[in-house]
């Protein structure tokens, strides 16, 4: 746990507009007042992110992201009581409180109470809601550790929570109108629909996206990945593979065969291997399942070219 003192330092950060990078139960996330536009748009400048791509707002308690919204239907109820804390975002109409930048310019907030006590702790020290995107560059490799973090001297604090133990970022629900699923992540498609009734998928569109996520690629380490299918040759040059059956001339990796064992552990070994030289990264793809749909979508988009 951090330090008291180191605590109410970066509360102090936080009301007076700056940054403090955090651990939450998915990954670190870069955090700033959600409810002054100045400090939000220190995000999107340190980030590199487009004005498009809306931000996800963390709270205390579900009774403090209930004042952020302008409607509460039953499912969100359900839902919040259910997952929260947790990692389960709900995208809802917003309060006038909550600043347009935070939003893309759209009606609706995302919206979500993390279960990692650092940043439970440092939202009640603040007294305010956190707008937090992962704490990295636009599209790169999200941090599952502090050391993860290399944004510089614009960051003005980070804390030092551990390890994350999701290690993906947060499943991302809309229930304004019919309940949407925006991104994919550990708590499954499945899991909700078995708490709410029917839950479809999402459908790119152009301008505002209602999700952060949705960019068609992100997650991505600066080396290549590539994605193997049983049977694929392996690219030319010198590599390291990620999965289950070890290839001759590669530096591999064996990861978890547990969906959720597999997840905690994914970002890091590729922030590990981004580090190493390689001309390129393959992961071996996953099996299908429920369980695995979210780690299919990191992979997908670290992917794409």
């Amino acid at each position: 746990m951090i330090p008291d003192e180191e605590l109410r330092r970066a509360a102090a950060v936080l009301r007076a507009g700056g940054l403090v990078a955090f651990p939450t139960e998915t990954v670190y996330g870069l955090g700033a007042n959600a409810l002054d536009p100045n400090a939000v748009a220190r995000i999107f400048a340190v980030k590199g992110r487009p004005s498009t791509n809306p931000l996800i707002v963390h709270a205390a308690s579900v009774e403090m992201a209930r004042e952020l919204a302008a409607e509460w239907p039953g499912a969100a109820e359900a839902l919040a009581r259910r997952y929260w804390p947790g990692p389960l975002t709900i995208v809802l109409r917003k309060h006038a409180s909550v600043p347009d930048n935070v939003t893309a310019g759209l009606d609706t907030v995302a919206l979500r109470v993390p279960s990692h006590p650092v940043a439970l702790a440092l939202i009640r020290a603040a007294g305010v809601p956190l707008a937090a995107p992962s704490a990295n560059r636009f599209t790169e490799l999200s941090p599952t550790k502090a050391a993860h973090v290399s944004l510089g001297d614009a960051v003005e604090m980070v804390l030092d929570g551990g390890a994350c133990e999701v290690g993906i970022e947060s499943t991302v629900i809309s229930l304004v109108g019919k309940p949407v699923l925006l991104r994919p992540g550990m708590i499954s498609r499945e899991e909700l629909e078995a708490l709410i009734g029917p839950v479809s998928l999402h459908a790119n569109q152009a301008g505002a996206q209602p999700s952060p996520g949705l960019h068609p690629r992100h997650y991505s380490p600066r080396t290549q990945v590539v994605l193997l299918a049983r049977g694929d040759s392996l690219p030319a040059g010198r590599g390291a593979v990620l999965g289950w059956t070890p290839k001759a001339e590669t530096h591999f990796i064996v990861m978890p065969r547990a969906a959720a064992a597999y997840a905690a552990a994914l970002y890091a070994k590729l922030h590990e291997l981004d580090t190493m030289g390689f001309d390129w990264i393959g992961i071996e793809q996953p099996p299908a399942g429920p369980e695995w749909t979210g780690i299919m979508d990191r992979l997908r988009r670290a992917s794409h070219l």
